[in-house]
């Protein structure tokens, strides 16, 4: 039983990890956020994207490939420790996709909602960011895909639950964010639970990881869906673990893409270039940094299906 007193003190030295920099599963273990990025995966040009590349297209820079990129979380994106440098998983992407195309990075930080007309504007040249591939979206740009979108269940070490069905969760305290797509797709199961007779599930919500983690570790809550990226950067302290793997679109698969604009025909170059990253084992070391393995793909795509419109 979590005393009044020990819940106080666990909560007052989670607040200052967090006040330090990092979340306690990044500073349990050792992250490189430095600017300079020295682990970072890189690439000599691959002949066959450069082959793939439209000869009229029209780079933002001359010899540079120009990515916007969000630097709002780990392990996607976030600031390095001089506060300017953008690194993470997405930042790691680029740059074998900047490599490969023979072409110098340039990182440029932009909100969530302002990468559609920062990218249509020729600001940047592609987008790496965490992006969908939906068929709305693909109305207005090309992709090509390098990670599995996928939504992840996330217990306390010790425990016993294992979640692969709607049923599964039925009685359980789940926290998840609101108004998102895993929110959806909880609330549809609580609902579909209920119909069958089984006993509804209690949805928390929690805007500070910090309280969120604290939540998992004192029993007032059972397991967090999350996206699986974000989740399994934070087990990476061994406090938490996977018991359940769902399709960021479920019931339909979901993949993330690099964005470019529509009918540019750079999507093919990209894809060739990911898919040779894919094969030198470059693509899998990008991953691996950020604990990102389980969301790996077999083979980049160009303009796969996407998730439907709603």
């Amino acid at each position: 039983m979590i005393t009044r007193k020990t819940f106080v003190t666990s909560l007052l030295s989670l607040a200052t990890l967090a006040a330090a920099g990092g979340s306690p599963a990044a500073l349990a273990q050792s992250v490189d956020l430095s600017p300079e990025q020295p682990g970072r995966p890189r690439s000599q040009p691959v002949p066959e994207a450069l082959k793939l590349l439209p000869k009229d297209f029209r780079f933002a820079k001359d010899g540079v490939l120009t990515v916007g990129t969000t630097t709002g979380r780990l392990p996607f994106g976030a600031y390095a420790t001089d506060n300017k440098t953008p690194v993470g998983n997405a930042p790691d992407i680029a740059q074998l996709v900047a490599d490969s195309l023979g072409r110098r990075l340039e990182l440029v930080s932009v909100a969530w909602a302002d990468w559609p007309l920062g990218l249509q504007s020729g600001k940047f040249d592609v987008v790496i960011s965490n992006v969908t591939v939906t068929e709305e979206r693909k109305e207005k740009f090309d992709f090509s895909t390098y990670r599995d979108d996928k939504l992840g269940f996330y217990v306390k070490s010790d425990s016993k639950l294992q979640i692969r069905e709607p049923k599964d969760v039925a009685g359980l305290k789940v926290i998840v964010g609101a108004s998102t797509n895993q929110e959806q797709i909880l609330l549809r199961w609580n609902q579909q639970n209920i119909a069958a007779g089984l006993k509804p599930v209690e949805v928390q919500y929690h805007d500070d990881d910090v309280l969120l983690y604290l939540a998992l570790a004192s029993g007032r809550a059972d397991a967090y869906l999350a996206p699986n990226g974000i989740a399994a950067y934070h087990a990476r302290d061994g406090k938490t673990k996977l018991v359940g793997s769902f399709s960021g679109g479920w019931p339909q698969t979901a993949e993330i893409a690099v964005a470019s604009r529509k009918g540019s025909g750079i999507a093919d170059a990209i894809t060739a270039a990911l898919n040779a990253q894919i094969k030198n084992g470059n693509y899998a070391k990008a991953l691996s940094r950020w604990n990102l393995e389980s969301e790996a793909i077999a083979q980049s795509r160009t303009n796969p299906p996407g998730l439907p419109k709603k």
